[in-house]
């Protein structure tokens, strides 16, 4: 009967082998793992689904039940959007309001009447499946204004948010070079188109704000929400807190 002796260099490099095959099972273990992982913290949650046998939804306190508007499934150029790429609705319409918060002795009621067209903060509420439509259920706060037409440059802001049209760009540079669209800066500056009637202080009372329409101001450059007109201006629609200077 034959044998077959390994040497030490042949023992060496099956053990590294068998030791290089345990790690790549234990990698290959560990990507699965983080991968499955990763999965579970990228599934994104459905809408709470209210079925038919409830027949009325009534949000507490200070918040707000509203009917989201429809998701633009074409481009301005009339292109088809997929569903992952139609833009998410800022819009909606007031069904219901809760009965209102207290502030100190002072009882406060929710001041946007049902049937209002409003546009809220773009990750604000909680989605909900109701009558066969979509709806969120928001704090008052959390919506930006009331739209008084299909316009957002018609647009009544609420609490202390105020509604600014913004500069338009500079196309070239001071040294005469033309910008694109994606190389030109964004403007910080715009005009007060209108502005709240103020936030609620600690005793319910409305605190004015201190900037008002017609006035040209800086702003911080990250805040507040974007919005384009019918016309294709720009405008934003942010906190007074947020306007740093009155420019004249």
């Amino acid at each position: 009967m034959s044998s077959v002796q390994l040497s030490g260099a042949g023992v060496a490099a099956v053990a590294f082998n068998n030791n290089n095959n345990l790690r790549q099972s234990q990698t290959s273990a560990l990507r699965v793992g983080s991968s499955r992982r990763l999965a579970r913290s990228l599934v994104v949650k459905a809408a709470t689904v209210v079925t038919p046998k409830y027949t009325s939804l009534k949000p507490l306190g200070d918040r707000v039940l509203v009917k989201l508007g429809v998701a633009e499934e074409k481009t301005m150029g009339g292109i088809l959007l997929p569903s992952s790429a139609q833009s998410k609705p800022q819009g909606g319409e007031i069904v219901a309001v809760g009965g209102g918060r207290t502030i100190g002795d002072k009882k406060v009621e929710v001041s946007i009447p049902t049937g209002s067209q409003v546009v809220y903060s773009k990750y604000a509420g909680t989605e909900v499946e109701y009558n066969n439509s979509k709806h969120l259920i928001m704090k008052e706060d959390d919506i930006i204004g009331i739209l008084e037409s299909d316009d957002i440059k018609d647009l009544k802001p609420l609490n202390d948010r105020v509604l600014i049209k913004v500069a338009e760009a500079s196309d070239k540079t001071d040294g005469g070079l033309i910008l694109t669209e994606t190389t030109k800066e964004k403007p910080s500056i715009g005009t007060v188109v209108a502005v709240g009637p103020g936030r609620l202080d600690d005793e319910g009372t409305r605190q004015p704000l201190l900037v008002s329409a017609g006035s040209t101001v800086l702003y911080s450059k990250y805040a507040g929400g974007e919005f384009k007109g019918a016309d294709g201006t720009n405008y934003i629609v942010l906190k007074a807190s947020d306007v740093i200077a009155e420019l004249s």
